[in-house]
């Protein structure tokens, strides 16, 4: 059955997604078609658009809501990449991910079949 999907292997703190497993270490392997690839990536250049506009704004004397309003924002984001890697993830990625415990908990249900 050929749904589409590839391996791929994630660095969430770089915010790469690798086909090649040897290529830079990674932490978690998903399966993912190219809607789904495009989805990821686009999470991580939001992320890192909000990390650097961070630097901009923190230039200025920080002001307590403007360092909340980016904590909310930037939590948001992880969230949702999260969400994302725990629904295309194999089942190990899927483990891993609520051993972190950086979702709500609804995602223990898994939104899409397993891989």
């Amino acid at each position: 059955m050929e749904d589409g999907r590839k391996t791929y292997y994630v660095a969430v703190g770089s915010g790469q997604v690798l086909e090649d497993r040897g290529a830079a270490p990674f932490e978690f392997e998903i399966r993912a078609n190219e809607e789904e690839l495009n989805k990821l990536q686009e999470l991580f250049e939001e992320t890192s658009s909000a990390e650097e506009a961070s630097v901009f704004h923190f230039v200025r004397p920080i002001t307590t809501r403007g360092e909340e309003d980016f904590n909310a924002v930037y939590e948001a984001q992880m969230k949702d990449i999260y969400r994302l890697l725990y629904q295309l993830g194999t089942d190990e990625t899927r483990r891993h991910i609520l051993s972190m415990n950086v979702l709500d908990g609804a995602e223990e249900q898994p939104a899409v079949p397993p891989c």
